[in-house]
This record gives C-alpha cells, structure tokens and sequence, in this order.
C-alpha cells in the first residue's frame, strides 16, 4: 500500500489532525512527569520514568502517522523539534532543582540548553534565508542516549539486579550520570556539525547568488 502524499490544509486541519494532536499531547504530558519526580519516592520514580516512556514514545507514533498519511504539515514540522526539547529540558532541569543532579552535572544541563538555543537560532535563521538544515544522524544519537540518561537518572535508586543465581547492585543515577556526560560529548560535537552546515549552506547560496548577478 503506498503512503498518503502531504497536502495543502489550513492551520485548524493541521492542529486537529491525529500527528499533530499526539504531539501537543506530548507536550501537555510533561507536568505529570515533573509532579510524579516531586512526589521522589520509588513508586514515583518509577511511574515517572514510565510515563516519560510513554511521552517520548509518541515522538515515533505521531511522525510514523504524519509521513503514512501524508499530514506533514508546517504546524507539526515546528511543534514535533519543540515538544522533544521541552520534554527533555524541563526533566532535566527539574531533576538539577531537585538536587538529583551534582554541580558538574548541571553545567551539562546548562552546556546542554546553551546547545539546543543555539542550534534552533541556527535553523530560524536558515529557515528565513529559504536554507534547509536537514536533522543530523549525531543529532539523533544524541537525543536517543539523552532519553535513556534521563531514564536512569529518574529511576535514581540503586536496586538488586538478579541474573538467575547471581545478582548485583545496580546504580541508576550514576550510570544516568555518565550516560549524560556522553550525550554532552555528541550534543557538542553535533552542534558543531550544524554550525558547519549552516556555514556551508550559506556560503553556497551567496554563491549562487553571486554567479545570477554577474
């Protein structure tokens, strides 16, 4: 069967369709993650982290829909980057007020918001130059090991992992920890990467331009 093509629909269709209403659900789904992490007891953190699965999980659903049925649409192109952000900002700046995080891990956070601010000025200002900057594979890879960081940095506890007969201590806000640093490590290098796409893309247009005119 093949996939919907996009089409032209007014902004009342575009925020009315099912890609776009999974999207704004995300982003009202994020005050009932920050309250169940106040509340700080296992059980919470635990419900917590299943339902930031959940949220983070209809980031796939909701583009899966769009590109099958052919919703692509401007509203969504700029709401979908928007809601993955404030998902993953506020927890992790919730978790530094909550003092789950130490001083080095809020300067990542800090690093980290410094990072996204960036890249998004970065993509406004080449979406109003008519310049595409298409998402990178680090980008991804970044968001992905910034998800289970903030997974295991929910979870917080330390907990008995059995393996049949043998069992170990497993400390989730330590491993969170390291998995955060490593995805400061890509957001950086991924950063740079944009800024060189953006320069490049750039320089070929005035290019161009330069070329029409003479």
């Amino acid at each position: 069967m093949e996939e919907a093509q996009p089409k032209r629909t007014s902004i009342r269709d575009d925020a009315l369709n099912l890609p776009n209403l999974l999207t704004m659900l995300r982003i009202a789904l994020i005050p009932g993650v920050l309250w169940l992490l106040w509340d700080g007891t296992p059980e919470a953190n635990f419900w917590a982290a299943m339902l930031y699965i959940g949220t983070a999980l209809t980031d796939l659903i909701d583009g899966y829909l769009a590109r099958k049925w052919g919703q692509i649409s401007v509203l969504g192109q700029f709401l979908d980057p928007l809601a993955d952000k404030l998902l993953v900002m506020a927890t992790l700046i919730f978790l530094a007020y909550l003092g789950r995080l130490p001083l080095l891990g809020v300067v990542a956070v800090i690093i980290m918001l410094a990072r996204e601010l960036s890249v998004t000025a970065l993509r406004t200002i080449a979406m109003s130059e008519g310049v595409v900057m298409a998402a990178m594979r680090t980008g991804k890879d970044k968001a992905a090991l910034q998800n289970v960081a903030i997974l295991m940095l929910i979870v917080h506890h330390r907990y008995t992992i059995y393996f049949g007969f043998y069992q170990t201590e497993f400390d989730f806000a330590q491993v969170g920890l390291l998995l955060l640093y490593l995805s400061l490590a890509l957001a950086l290098f991924s950063g740079g990467e944009y800024v060189k796409l953006f320069v490049d893309a750039v320089d070929a247009k005035d290019e161009r331009l330069t070329q029409a005119t003479s």
